[in-house]
């Protein structure tokens, strides 16, 4: 699929936008850059641009960070020591342009809103989240052995959520060979786990399942691993949760039992950047030709 003609500004991001940026321009589309003054030079065939308003009328998509745009509008970025700042000029500039995001935040909802822009949220496609969940299940795995001194074939280790992720982790937790548990809401879920051979439970019962565990992954974006909860947990298990920030354990309380537990969202930029990047640009590359090109 060529992207001949397509006008694209890439603003701010990390390793994996490096390997977008190489797809987008693989595939003949015309790439700028803000946010990446400490990439020099820039890739062959990307140009440096200025991050004015008055340039933003031309571009067809824009690519964001994989966390969207902060609460001031600004577009993180590894690659320069300024972030670039979007201001209602920009947005307004943008009117027609397609935005693309890893996830939505407040600001993106409502700039989208009063500019009429169109914001498209990759890590909430199937085929992106799924292929996601591959590194985030290695990435809690390397996380696991880094922070216990047992090995986790032959521990207790409990997922919270059979989503995407949860399930892609507890398929490789029983392949290792760990007493997987699983802690879901759903009877579909419950009815999954129990064919797979996993220990179900429901999230009523969330205290019986952390009785034992040696590890305790949370993929559920709420508040599951309260005080109470945690009451329930031994001292020396570790703590791994993989939502959203800011995620749904209580880590004041976990501290002050002595529980070792860490919030590690976005592991895939981490661990695997290239993989994480290849999985993203497969995608927007699709979405591109569909949007501005097949139509």
């Amino acid at each position: 699929m060529l992207l001949s003609g397509i006008r694209v500004l890439v603003a701010g991001g990390d390793a994996r936008h490096l390997v977008v940026i190489s797809r987008l321009l693989e595939r003949d589309a015309q790439v700028d850059l803000v946010g990446y003054d400490n990439l020099k030079p820039p890739p062959p065939g990307a140009t440096h641009v200025p991050f004015t308003p008055e340039r933003f009328a031309r571009y067809d998509a824009v690519l964001l960070p994989v966390k969207g745009l902060g609460e001031g509008g600004e577009a993180e970025t590894v690659f320069s020591s300024e972030a670039p700042v979007f201001t209602e000029a920009h947005l307004e500039a943008l009117a027609g342009a397609t935005l693309y995001s890893g996830i939505s935040t407040p600001f993106l909802t409502r700039a989208a809103e009063r500019h009429g822009l169109r914001v498209v949220t990759l890590l909430d496609r199937d085929d992106v989240a799924i292929l996601n969940a591959i590194p985030t299940a290695e990435g809690a795995l390397l996380l696991a052995i880094q922070n216990s001194e047992i090995t986790l074939h032959g521990s207790t280790s409990v997922v919270i959520g059979l989503g995407r992720v949860g399930m892609t982790l507890a398929r490789v937790l029983l392949g290792i060979g760990a007493r997987v548990r699983a802690v879901v809401r759903e009877a579909r879920d419950y009815a999954r786990a129990y064919e797979m051979g996993i220990e179900p439970y429901y999230v009523r019962d969330i205290g019986k399942a952390l009785r034992g565990a040696d590890f305790v992954f949370n993929t559920a974006p709420a508040p599951v691993l309260t005080a109470e909860v945690l009451l329930e947990l031994k001292p020396d298990a570790f703590v791994l949760d993989l939502a959203s920030a800011p995620g749904g354990t209580d880590f004041r309380f976990a501290e002050k039992r002595g529980i070792r537990a860490m919030l590690a969202p976005s592991l895939p930029g981490l661990v695997a950047p290239r993989t994480a990047g290849e999985i993203l640009a497969d995608a927007l590359v699709r979405l591109l030709w569909e949007n501005h090109v097949a139509r």
